[in-house]
């Protein structure tokens, strides 16, 4: 495989256009999660990371929400659809597990204001946006930006780029008629 061929892969979708939906969703919450780590970082970066136990929190957080900037702003734009999922479910999936299956245990950093604080009822009300953001990149990863995305834009343009080039290849050095063909 060459590299065209796998960045038409990465940048190919038959997903329709729509898609766009899922993409400002996912996209716009990571992006607006991680600009949020650095304007509240006591309640949502550092302060958190550290009553969370997750190690380095300064560190970390900052790390934490430059790839959602970043990885939340691909998404938006569609560009590099499937390659800026992965991260972002690599971020989400440790979110996941450091604070909302603990809370099925009966334990975790951050118990549940609402309703059931632990067990399942607690885990499934205060993960819900996580476990909805994780679906929604595994659904991005599989079919792609969509019919509304730069991927698309890209894709396009090359698909245009390479035509021309496809085509004088394939033409004949002589010009030949179909009569011509079958009257010797």
């Amino acid at each position: 495989m060459n590299i065209s061929t796998i960045t038409q892969n990465i940048l190919s979708s038959k997903a329709p256009a729509a898609t766009i939906l899922v993409r400002l969703i996912v996209g716009g919450v990571f992006f607006t999660e991680g600009i949020q780590k650095f304007l509240f970082p006591e309640a949502l970066g550092e302060g958190r990371f550290e009553k969370i136990g997750i190690p380095a929190p300064y560190i970390t957080a900052s790390f934490v929400g430059v790839v959602e900037i970043l990885f939340g702003a691909l998404l938006l734009l569609g560009l590099l659809t499937r390659v800026a999922t992965i991260p972002l479910i690599i971020d989400i999936s440790t979110a996941i597990a450091t604070t909302k299956i603990p809370l099925l245990f009966g334990g975790g950093p951050e118990p549940n204001p609402q309703g059931a604080q632990f067990g399942l009822w607690g885990m499934l009300h205060s993960g819900r946006v996580d476990f909805s953001m994780l679906l929604g990149l595994i659904f991005l990863l599989i079919v792609g930006g969509g019919g509304w995305s730069l991927d698309a834009l890209l894709l396009a343009r090359k698909t245009e780029q390479s035509e021309p080039a496809v085509a004088t290849l394939s033409e004949p050095t002589e010009p030949t008629s179909v009569r011509s063909q079958y009257t010797h």
